[in-house]
């Protein structure tokens, strides 16, 4: 009996330490709660460009990764250009901005 109540605290054991390991992030992948964390950056900057009078008619895409925001699309002058960069980096957890938006 002592011998199974070992195995199956090892097997216990094993699958918390995969369970963590599963959730670390990598190069190329977020973590969970970097995941997360990307979520929420992208929700704030896509509101804050939707209530600005001046950005709300472009059409601006927004992704991001570890806290890096790219934006694109197409916008009428560099002004907008500036001004969607500047709200950008304006929040909090942004570590970077690639603004791609393309002045037509």
């Amino acid at each position: 009996m002592k011998k199974k109540n070992s195995f199956i605290g090892y097997v216990v054991i094993f699958a918390m330490i995969a369970a963590f390991a599963a959730c670390a992030s990598t190069p190329k992948q977020s973590s969970t709660g970097e995941y997360v964390d990307d979520s929420v950056i992208t929700t704030k900057v896509k509101s804050l460009l939707a209530e600005d009078d001046f950005l709300k008619s472009f059409e601006i895409s927004v992704e991001t990764f570890k806290g890096e925001v790219q934006l694109s699309g197409f916008v009428n002058s560099q002004q907008a250009v500036d001004k969607a960069g500047q709200i950008t980096r304006s929040i909090g957890g942004v570590k970077s901005v690639r603004n791609n938006l393309i002045v037509k």
